[in-house]
């Protein structure tokens, strides 16, 4: 304290007045990081069919912005690439939105329906402090998802990632 008259002194008082008043708080960035992860899915739909997902997140640095996909196995097989918006909701933490394509086909149902269509994707991700795990959880809604009759399907699914 005995050198704060010589700070202000040499700085000048508006200075450190501006410096006073020009701090940001601070604010929750989307969780950091892209990740490949494993986990279970259930369609809910066309009956409950049980199978498995992988994850796959590229997070871009310097915006909200996240391209992801997912395959989801089950009595057969369908790929969602969606690209989402993602929301901090604290420093581990981000709930996210996303758009894109559920692509599948074959004689059977996906978790997701059995041809291409329209789905939304609401989810969140979750990183452990001070690790790369990452614990993931979403449902997948496709408009439009069968072939024989329309109507959209619904899948949950979740797991755990390992971040890169």
């Amino acid at each position: 304290m005995k050198y704060l008259p010589y700070l202000v002194a040499a700085l000048g008082t508006s200075s450190i007045l501006s410096l006073a008043i020009n701090t940001q708080p601070a604010q929750a960035q989307v969780a950091y990081g892209s990740y490949v992860g494993v986990g279970p899915t259930v369609g809910l739909t066309d009956g409950v069919q049980v199978g498995g997902v992988l994850a796959f997140r590229y997070k871009l640095l310097e915006a909200p912005i996240s391209f992801r996909a997912q395959a989801l196995v089950g009595q057969n097989t369908a790929v969602v690439p969606t690209v989402s918006y993602d929301v901090p909701l604290n420093w581990q933490t981000d709930a996210y939105l996303g758009a894109g394509l559920v692509l599948a086909g074959g004689d059977s149902a996906s978790p997701v329906g059995d041809k291409i269509s329209f789905a939304l994707q609401p989810g969140v991700d979750y990183v452990v402090p001070n690790s790369n795990t990452v614990f993931f959880g979403n449902a997948i809604i496709a408009f439009d998802a069968y072939r024989n009759g329309g109507g959209a399907a619904v899948s949950v699914q979740g797991g755990v990632g390992l971040r890169f």
